[in-house]
């Protein structure tokens, strides 16, 4: 009975909470009460996805399948088959890898030095120079230092940047370091090698503190260069090479460049209309002018002060022949402007915009802010002299003399050529590159005269396409010989300088019409600048058109910003 009522109306295993009625809370409100049917789920509930294909539609045809990029597109063959696949299909990467950049020797370094520095370091060519096993790799240091030597001479010498970091590339890449960036600024050059991924890079800078004009040391540095990349020298050969360059004197004497300024501002004051008696004028202002900034050098004055002291002399020669007016006649602007001849940087400004227009905008812009200190340089000496006299010594200055065009082709291809010659000289060229200045620089005086006087082209226009065709024949040469393409350019762009214009911009400005003067000074700079677009323009279409070094070694540009 007992064991009845203990568990009797339950189940095994129940307990008292079990058994205990459940209340409504602890119910669900869903859940239909006992006896109650369960309804019918509504149709509602089974909604499809909106990626279903609803019905009456067939279904599209499976798309075919994705390849990968390291496979063979259908219709081709394996390499390793009798038919291969000469060119990749656009589109596709070629399946096999990317095609070996042929750089072949005999075309100039500088080419082919320009198109590996233009290559991701990943995709460039190893070097031909293969280390055996037994023998130990390149000594990096020693490698480093030569290339920041060479590219030290270069950059002082007025190479533009461009080819500097060629030169550096291309001696470090012959001696086994592939994997090294050269970078080249005004005074600072940086050559920084890393052997691999995980292996610390190492940077050797040097600054470059002198610059000096010698284009005979210049050519043969690029001798060299082109001997380490093409011949194979040993690090000591280089280093012997190297010294001797540094050792070798200057080839004129300092009398001979004495006399090569006054020959260059006595062929300029010819250029412009001048006689018998204003190219003896000019000479003799110019050779002072020359000593005078030779003295200030040799006292260690800045070169700001060289050349207002190199302006002086012909300024103040001008001025004296124009007091005297009534006792001779001459053409005392064409002095002044034969003077300024002499002293205008061109080859600080062809260089600053060649950097400019080849993406090196921070030596573009030291190199400009150069030429308008030395430029400022001429403007204070040669205003003290032209203020003095105008307002002191009752000179009479015409300025518009400086705008009279004379046209008398033999006389002045005669000065034309002897100006690029007198200026050859200035840059201590070798003799043999002399004389093709000097050609170089006649044709280019025969075409801007022929656009300018005969076809009364603007002079702007006129003179860029002289210009150009300077470039176009300075690469062509330099191309032939290996070698650097300013002597063959610097020198030739002598007659196409603006001294005209900036003469006439400064006697304005003495006689305190800046109106005027503002506007010839812009003249004056857009001649500077067309002659500097001309030359980098021309040196490119000649490097455009000629043979390129390798099926994939094309120059690869920098991409156009499109204002943003």
């Amino acid at each position: 009975m007992a064991e009845r009522q203990r568990g009797g109306g339950g189940a095994a295993g129940e307990t008292p909470e079990d058994r205990k009625p459940q209340s409504d809370e602890a119910r669900s409100a869903f859940t239909p009460p006992l006896g109650v049917p369960l309804p019918a789920p509504p149709e509602d509930e089974h909604p499809t996805s909106e990626f279903a294909i609803p019905e009456g539609i067939a279904p599209e045809p499976p798309g075919e399948p994705e390849g990968s990029a390291f496979t063979l597109p259908a219709g081709t063959v394996a390499p390793d088959s009798s038919t291969t696949l000469s060119t990749p299909l656009p589109g596709y990467t070629p399946p096999y890898g990317t095609p070996k950049v042929s750089l072949t020797k005999d075309t100039p370094w500088q080419d082919r030095m320009r198109t590996m520095l233009r290559m991701p370091v990943g995709e460039r060519p190893a070097p031909e120079r293969a280390a055996k096993q037994d023998e130990p790799g390149p000594p990096v240091p020693r490698v480093l230092d030569l290339t920041l030597r060479i590219g030290e001479l270069l950059l002082a010498g007025g190479e533009g940047a461009e080819d500097v970091e060629a030169a550096m590339f291309g001696v470090a890449h012959a001696y086994g370091l592939h994997r090294c960036e050269p970078t080249v600024t005004f005074t600072l050059l940086t050559v920084s090698y890393q052997p691999s991924l995980v292996d610390d890079p190492v940077t050797a800078n040097r600054t470059v503190r002198r610059r000096g004009t010698d284009y005979t040391r210049l050519d043969a540095v690029f001798r060299l260069v082109h001997d380490v990349t093409s011949q194979g020298l040993t690090l000591e050969e280089a280093y012997r090479r190297l010294a001797e360059i540094r050792r070798n004197r200057h080839p004129y004497p300092g009398w001979a460049l004495t006399a090569a300024s006054g020959l260059l501002a006595g062929a300029a004051s010819m250029l412009v209309g001048g006689g018998l008696v204003v190219f003896l004028a000019a000479a003799a202002g110019a050779m002072l002018g020359d000593r005078l900034a030779w003295l200030a050098s040799g006292r260690g004055l800045p070169e700001f002060y060289q050349f207002v002291a190199a302006a002086l002399p012909p300024a103040a020669m001008g001025v004296a022949l124009s007091a005297l007016h009534g006792y001779v006649d001459v053409q005392a602007s064409a002095v002044i402007t034969g003077g300024l001849f002499a002293l205008i940087p061109g080859r600080a400004l062809v260089a600053g915009v060649q950097d400019g227009l080849t993406g090196y905008y921070i030596t573009a812009a030291a190199r400009l802010l150069e030429v308008g200190y030395l430029i400022a340089g001429i403007v204070c000496g040669v205003l003290i002299v032209l203020y003095g006299g105008v307002h002191i010594g009752g000179a009479t200055l015409n300025p518009e003399a400086a705008l009279e065009r004379v046209e008398r082709p033999g006389v002045q291809i005669i000065a034309a050529m002897l100006l690029s010659f007198a200026f050859a000289v200035l840059l201590q060229q070798e003799r043999h590159s002399v004389w093709v200045a000097t050609l170089n620089g006649g044709v280019a005086w025969v075409v801007y005269g022929a656009l300018a006087d005969t076809a009364r082209l603007d002079p702007v226009p006129a003179t860029a396409i002289a210009a150009g065709l300077v470039g176009l024949f300075g690469q062509l040469l330099s191309r032939y010989r290996y070698a650097s393409a300013l002597p063959y350019v610097t020198a030739a762009i002598g007659p196409l300088l603006p001294g005209s214009a900036v003469y006439f911009a400064l006697l304005n400005f003495a006689k305190n019409e800046l109106n005027t003067g503002i506007a010839s000074l812009t003249k004056a700079a857009a001649l500077a600048l067309a002659i500097a677009i001309g030359v980098n323009l021309g040196s490119e279409m000649a490097r455009m058109f000629l043979k390129v070094p390798g099926e994939a070694a094309g120059r690869r540009a920098a991409k156009r910003t499109r204002g943003f």
